[in-house]
């Protein structure tokens, strides 16, 4: 009774086991694999260049290679986060102290708001002035309880933190110098046809590799020139609101708005007329322009997605994985188009047949290989 076909379903059950097991294993650092391979994917074109230059010295090159990460991208998002925190502190205890009231600005926009106006939001039933200004100030209260608790979690788990983080440094320096040898071995073992397997996998790169660069490119410069516009134009606490901008550019087309927008429309209710011109100018033409030609460059050139795929991807992805979710959420978009395109293409995927020549939006990795060599 002991035929092939019950031992290779024995097999793959138990191939299925472990490989569940594994991952299973593997989710308390879930981060850190995730970002690990990230940057590997982004610094491996830097790990060949130096191992030319070192003459095959594959542990300098990788070595050499980490340490230039820590000092272009990790040191310096340290030393940003350590600012961060005390401006939060700054900011929650001025925000506590009534120094900064919300509910106060929202009165200040009422009072200067001309009459039509208010009988037009009275007219959508948009509800008592006074009841949104209490529910302004409680969210103002919840708020900085919500930092406050936040900032706490963040000082409890900073043992967890410093484990991901040497995990993730870890994992960078073998991904960096054994990464090759991986991605083979990952394309040998994948049940596909190898132009299929050669077609996702690079796809998955260049998605990464596009994700990441363009993404944070687009939110270093667009927290950069928000922060420096808010501490130009006297706003509080500039550097918080510069990483929220940062943070929020990661949404396509309305991120840094959500923050800048409010502010100018208070400079120009309270008679700051000329504050809020330069806001208004800084963030639709500076932030606006950076939004519309970097993202479009960096991101959706390479990823070869339509914009609306690339923002629901985006929100979907946070919603689900956090953080992490805007680099997950275009992946897993990218790899469900290339799947289906070449389902579409071929009809034979999972036959072993070759996806038809020419068909649209597929392209030889013969050829994509061939012109990264070149």
């Amino acid at each position: 009774m002991n035929s092939p076909q019950l031992q290779r379903g024995v097999f793959l059950a138990l191939l299925a086991a472990v490989t569940g097991a594994f991952i299973w294993v593997l989710m308390p650092f879930f981060g850190a694999v995730l970002w690990g391979v990230a940057l590997a994917i982004l610094f491996t074109p830097l790990y060949k260049w130096l191992l030319r230059k070192m003459r095959g010295k594959p542990n300098i090159a990788a070595l050499s290679t980490l340490a230039i990460c820590l000092f272009i991208v990790i040191l310096p998002l340290a030393m940003v986060g350590v600012s961060l925190v005390q401006e939060v502190a700054l900011v929650t205890q001025s925000i506590r102290s009534g120094e900064i009231n919300f509910a106060a600005y929202f009165q200040q926009i009422l009072d200067a708001s001309p009459k039509w106006l208010l009988s037009l939001v009275e007219r959508f039933n948009l509800g008592d002035m006074a009841a949104w200004q209490a529910r302004i100030s409680a969210a103002a209260g919840q708020a900085s309880q919500i930092i406050a608790s936040q900032a706490l979690t963040i000082g409890q788990n900073t043992f967890d933190f410093v484990v991901s983080f040497f995990v993730m440094l870890y994992l960078l320096y073998f991904l960096v110098r054994d990464g090759a040898g991986l991605s083979k071995k990952v394309r040998d073992a994948l049940p596909l046809a190898k132009p299929h397997t050669h077609y996702l996998l690079n796809k998955f790169t260049t998605v990464i590799r596009a994700t990441v660069k363009g993404n944070v490119a687009v939110a270093i410069a667009q927290g950069t020139i928000g922060g420096l516009a808010f501490w130009f134009l006297g706003v509080q606490g500039a550097l918080l609101w510069a990483v929220l901008m940062a943070f929020l550019s990661l949404l396509p087309a309305v991120g840094a708005a959500l923050i800048w927008g409010p502010v100018a429309i208070y400079f120009l209710a309270t008679g700051h007329f000329w504050q809020g011109g330069v806001l208004i100018f800084v963030g639709v033409f500076v932030i606006g322009l950076v939004d519309n030609i970097l993202r479009p460059l960096l991101v959706g050139k390479d990823t070869q997605m339509p914009d609306y795929i690339v923002l629901m991807s985006t929100i979907g992805g946070m919603a689900i994985f956090g953080i992490n979710g805007f680099v997950i959420g275009p992946v897993i978009a990218a790899l469900f188009m290339a799947a289906w395109g070449l389902f579409a293409d071929s009809g034979h995927v999972g036959n072993g047949h070759e996806p038809l020549e020419g068909s649209p939006g597929f392209e030889n990795p013969g050829h994509a290989e061939d012109k990264k060599k070149g």
